[in-house]
């Protein structure tokens, strides 16, 4: 396969959906010397994956992921597992205010995952004293009971945690930083994810268009901090796709939601501790400035994706009353006491 991808970003190849496959069983196996892995890694990053390579990846991955499938049908949320370093998470407030409002929420992420390695999901819930270190079925019933799960990827997808040591010897990202977020595990027919350009939001589309294993009915995603599944403030283009085929871009301006601050404005010092801090003080309903705004935005995010809102207007108005009657707060309670 490294002969097909590997010789030279003009000439080079792409692969057959039975090479790609044959290559990620090779991988997940341990199989490949760690120069010829390091060879191919390094290729496929020059080279850009297909929709038909990266799908053979995602399908050989989930043939070996633990999957557990609540009763609930929640909007599946895989933020970059390597996570981020500069400004607060806002996708565990988001995600209790989203079920406060009726749509449930899985996020699923690793721990230090390469090349970052910096604060995820995990962390942010670690510091909130909520259990993470669950087995996908516990994960489940968190869902179904509490409307919030979390699904710890050692846990569920240990072949690509085993890859852990290989990926930091490349100090680059490859191909398995993108698959790992489409792993679902909660079979959820709606993923949110985010993207850097329009042009991978397609691609990620075209992947779970192909995969042979997924089937969902929506895919949305949009430009988030970071690389994260966070809002930024001002422009954001988005990317929604459904299962019939219907395919639009948009652009979300935060002043026209009355959110009248920038990127800056959402930094924090300490990603893990501030953003837990920032998600206990907003669904309580002790701020009422712009990070109230900024949490009651991705809320709806996640409440329009669910389809258990009309508009992205109709949502915000229902995360922001999920905050104001003390649902939110109620729900995070659970959440940190469940388990």
């Amino acid at each position: 396969m490294t002969e097909v991808v590997g010789s030279g970003t003009k000439s080079a190849e792409d692969m057959t959906r039975a090479q790609a496959s044959e290559a990620m069983e090779r991988i997940l196996d341990g199989d490949p010397d760690p120069t010829t892995l390091g060879a191919f890694w390094l290729a496929n990053r020059w080279k850009h994956n297909t929709g038909t390579e990266l799908a053979a990846f995602v399908d050989r991955m989930c043939d070996r992921v633990e999957y557990a499938t609540p009763d609930a049908d929640p909007v599946d949320c895989g933020a970059n597992y390597d996570g981020k370093g500069r400004s607060a998470i806002l996708g565990v407030a988001a995600g209790v205010v989203a079920a406060a409002a009726g749509t449930p929420v899985v996020a699923h992420s690793g721990d230090r995952v390469p090349t970052q390695k910096q604060d995820t999901y995990k962390h942010v819930l670690d510091e909130l004293g909520v259990a993470t270190d669950l087995t996908p079925a516990e994960s489940a019933d968190a869902v179904d009971d509490v409307g919030f799960g979390f699904y710890y990827q050692p846990a569920f997808n240990p072949a690509v945690d085993a890859l852990f040591d290989r990926r930091e010897q490349m100090g680059v990202r490859t191909f398995v930083n993108t698959v790992e977020t489409l792993a679902n595990p909660a079979g959820a027919s709606v993923h949110l994810g985010s993207f850097y350009h329009l042009a991978f939001a397609k691609k990620v589309v075209e992947t779970f268009e192909e995969s042979a294993f997924h089937d969902l009915d929506r895919v949305v995603m949009f430009q988030g901090m970071e690389g994260y599944d966070d809002i930024r403030p001002g422009y954001t283009k988005v990317a929604d796709w459904r299962a019939d085929g219907a395919f639009e871009d948009y652009e979300i301006e935060t002043a026209e939601y009355g959110m009248d601050f920038e990127t800056e404005d959402l930094q924090v010092p300490d990603v893990a501790e501030d953003s837990a801090r920032l998600t206990r003080e907003v669904v309580a309903g002790d701020r009422t400035d712009h990070w109230a705004d900024a949490v009651a935005l991705n809320a709806a995010v996640r409440i329009y994706a669910g389809d258990d809102a009309d508009s992205l207007s109709a949502a915000l108005d229902a995360a922001r009353a999920a905050i104001s009657d003390g649902s939110a707060a109620a729900v995070l309670a659970d959440l940190r006491e469940w388990g």
